[in-house]
């Protein structure tokens, strides 16, 4: 799903909420980041994951707004990304759904 889609109607935000979710790899990140926020390199090591694919998950994971990154500088002088978990919560029901699809632009009458 593009970045776009799901900041343009509540069904995109929806589809991009439970695509980020549905992956293990970013549940193991979600759970780390939840005890507190780490740097890339430490959060690579907690998972056993390479940083390039950390950054991928991190960036579904921050599209869909579970997660937020900033850039602080080190003791040694260099940037490096700090992550933590923003509050959620993700409500799925068969009015959740029936709402984000009646509210996409999909589901209007041809006209």
């Amino acid at each position: 799903m593009s970045d776009s889609l799901a900041s343009e109607s509540p069904m995109g935000t929806l589809v991009s909420q439970l695509l980020a979710v549905a992956s293990p790899q970013r549940m193991r990140i979600l759970a780390e980041l939840s005890h507190r926020e780490l740097h890339v390199s430490e959060l690579a090591r907690r998972v056993r994951m390479s940083r390039a694919l950390l950054y991928m998950h991190l960036r579904k994971l921050e599209v869909a707004g579970f997660v937020t990154g900033r850039l602080e500088l080190g003791d040694d002088g260099k940037a490096v990304k700090i992550f933590s978990v923003l509050p959620f919560a993700v409500t799925i029901d068969s009015e959740v759904i029936a709402r984000a699809v009646a509210a996409s632009p999909e589901s209007e009458e041809p006209s």
